[in-house]
């Protein structure tokens, strides 16, 4: 590997409207801080974020270029060019880690192909704190994203990933958009059996955080409603 290579570095964001110091390590911001190459999900969301740790240079001096979920390898390897040259670059989700769940794993792939050096820095991941939090099986568990949107390919969907976790003693991880939050609720309370238990993280870091985890038949038994809040669905079948 060239000496004169850049690095690329990931660095998290937060979760939400919170304070970076209280969730992300300094080293995470000390890196940002040196960095004037972005690679964002959303620029509007990376400027919120780099204003936030107080970026010591102008916002309007930094190069921010997108790299979202239509993003192509091809892409990924063209902007990673100046890397070769000697220039780093930060790859900036939306919210929490990138390439976790998120289109900057493309990116990482590119840095591998090309030889130049990936530098994960430590900070927030929904899913882990959600898995951390849960009481769930934490040695044996699988993320899965998004569900199915139509309910009866949604229910059977859930039905599938119940019987795999009794089968195989694992914690299965959702994701859903928050204005489904309520529906996806819904959904699990009809697929699930009664024994089987529901853990939902929401707004995770955030001074309206909360979290559940409760058999299926404790939910039912209650009138929940989650409304538009990011959330990290875990379901957990013994």
């Amino acid at each position: 590997m060239s000496a004169a290579r850049g690095a690329l570095h990931l660095i998290p964001v937060t979760l939400g409207a919170a304070d970076a110091r209280l969730s992300l390590a300094a080293s995470a911001l000390q890196a940002a801080a040196g960095l004037d190459y972005f690679l964002v999900e959303n620029a509007k969301s990376a400027r919120q974020f780099l204003k936030s740790i107080a970026h010591p240079r102008p916002l309007r001096e930094l190069q921010l270029e997108l790299f979202d979920k239509d993003s192509e390898l091809e892409r990924a390897i063209g902007l990673l060019q100046p890397l070769l040259a000697g220039r780093s670059a930060g790859v900036l989700s939306e919210a929490g880690s990138p390439a976790v769940a998120d289109p900057g794993a493309l990116l990482v792939e590119a840095a591998h192909r090309l030889g130049i050096r990936v530098i994960p820095h430590v900070g927030p991941s929904a899913i882990m704190l959600a898995l951390m939090a849960s009481g769930f099986n934490g040695q044996r568990f699988a993320f899965h994203g998004y569900l199915p949107v139509p309910p009866e390919e949604c229910r059977r969907a859930i039905a599938a990933r119940e019987r795999e976790s009794r089968e195989q003693d694992m914690t299965q991880i959702f994701i859903e958009t928050p204005y489904r939050n309520d529906a996806l609720l819904q959904s699990f309370l009809a697929a699930c059996q009664g024994a089987s238990r529901l853990c939902i993280a929401s707004d995770l870091t955030l001074a309206s955080e909360s979290v559940r985890s409760a058999a299926i038949a404790e939910w039912k038994a209650g009138k929940t409603q989650i409304g538009r809040r990011p959330c990290v669905f875990l379901l957990y079948a013994r």
